[in-house]
């Protein structure tokens, strides 16, 4: 019997993993998502589910949903991706990780069907967030989407929502490069006759989910058109009051369709998100003097969200940890960040990380500074060693960079 470490090293060879390699391992249908499921029993259709797709954010409304509904004491699956310590982040079960036993028995009984069918690292993941929540009989899943929507592994399912938090121009590499298109594969999860909660009004996706809806027939509902109280969550950060509403307006769509939730749940899952559900990266702080704060946002439109945050903050100097991926547009970034920050450029331990002195170079060009570090921990070191105590780091740029931290 392989032991939990060789599975997982098993998994991770399994076709070039998207996360870590980047666009080879992008697959461009769902027949091998569909004969797993086949082969599985279809898992898929024996337990209820809710849907989540978006340029951003929709790991936290995927985390702040799930944690609602287990304090309106339902037992809730939870499956997300990337992970950023244990594989096993990617399902849980009201905020418990599936054990290592779960995971290495499920590619050892199935390991013949997952290699010859070539099947890949998240497809097989998907399979197994399936199969392990209809064994549980879980009462509800949350399941976010990896990339995309239309394509993406967890499309087989049907869910009693689908909920889209927004748009932004990322993973154009797949998605397509203007914002219609991109809207046009997240719209891909909006099923038959299913309610969909749009988070973000923007004039030139509104028109790719409207008409979607109506081929689907599925009632559409803006998370701007609900009267919401203001509600607290232990989810810091200004760009979590978007999410809250997309939320709060998926949980009032499903009050009607019959749903038990209270206001004592809304209020207690929204404020025990980490608690409940084991959610880490999203504006976490991991010390004070000097303050030091991480966050996962690595597109434009999360970075710029919490790059405004930052400046917020009071502190004497600025120093920024910096790691990004290979695929990462640059020139949309860079221009975001503070010219007067001290830089530590790195390269995020993974294939398709780029390399710390091209970041540094081309950061030059956007008038920032620093220098180029031979790992994430040494500039981490090397940050702290040189912050005053009124100071403060910030550490981001993509998931493995802070990852790499925690």
């Amino acid at each position: 019997m392989k032991s939990y470490q060789e599975t997982l090293e098993w998994m991770f060879q399994q076709l070039p993993m998207y996360q870590r390699v980047g666009k080879s391992a992008f697959k461009k249908d769902l027949s091998n998502t569909l004969k797993l499921a086949e082969h599985l029993d279809h898992p898929e259709n024996k337990f209820r589910s809710i849907h989540v797709a978006g340029t951003n954010g929709k790991g936290s409304v995927s985390h702040m949903l799930a944690s609602i509904f287990q304090e309106a004491g339902y037992k809730t699956g939870l499956y997300t991706s990337p992970h950023l310590k244990d594989f096993r982040e990617r399902i849980r079960i009201n905020g418990e990780m599936i054990s290592e036993e779960e995971v290495v028995s499920f590619i050892e009984e199935n390991q013949n069907f997952l290699e010859s069918n070539r099947l890949s690292f998240f497809e097989m993941t998907v399979g197994m967030a399936f199969d392990y929540f209809a064994n549980s009989e879980v009462d509800i899943a949350i399941i976010e989407t990896g990339l995309g929507g239309r394509l993406d592994s967890t499309n087989i399912i049907t869910p009693k929502l689908s909920v889209i938090t927004n748009i932004g121009l990322d993973h154009t590499a797949f998605l397509g490069t203007d914002l219609p298109s991109i809207a046009t594969e997240k719209a891909g999860i909006i099923k038959n006759a299913v309610p969909v909660i749009i988070g973000e009004r923007h004039d030139q996706t509104m028109p790719v989910f409207i008409a979607k809806a109506a081929e689907m027939n599925s009632p559409i509902f803006f998370a701007d058109e609900f009267e919401l109280p203001p509600v607290d969550s232990d989810l810091i950060g200004t760009y979590q009051e978007y999410n809250k509403k997309t939320v709060l307006a998926s949980v009032e769509v499903l009050l009607e369709r019959g749903w038990k939730i209270t206001s004592k749940a809304i209020i207690q899952g929204l404020n025990k998100v980490k608690s409940n559900t084991g959610l880490r990266g999203r504006w976490e702080i991991l010390g004070n003097e000097p303050k030091i704060i991480c966050d996962t946002a690595h597109n434009a439109e999360g970075l710029k969200l919490v790059l405004q945050q930052l400046q917020k903050e009071n502190f004497t100097r600025l120093h920024i940890i910096l790691g990004v991926v290979n695929d990462k547009d640059l020139n949309s970034i860079l221009p975001l960040f503070p010219k007067d920050a001290n830089f530590y450029f790195a390269k995020p331990d993974v294939p398709r990380g780029m390399p710390a002195e091209i970041l540094q170079e081309e950061s030059l060009k956007f008038g920032l500074n620093g220098s180029a570090y031979s790992s994430i921990s040494e500039a981490y070191v090397t940050a702290r060693k040189r912050a005053g105590i009124k100071d403060l780091i910030y550490i981001g740029g993509s998931n493995f960079t802070v990852a790499e931290v925690l």
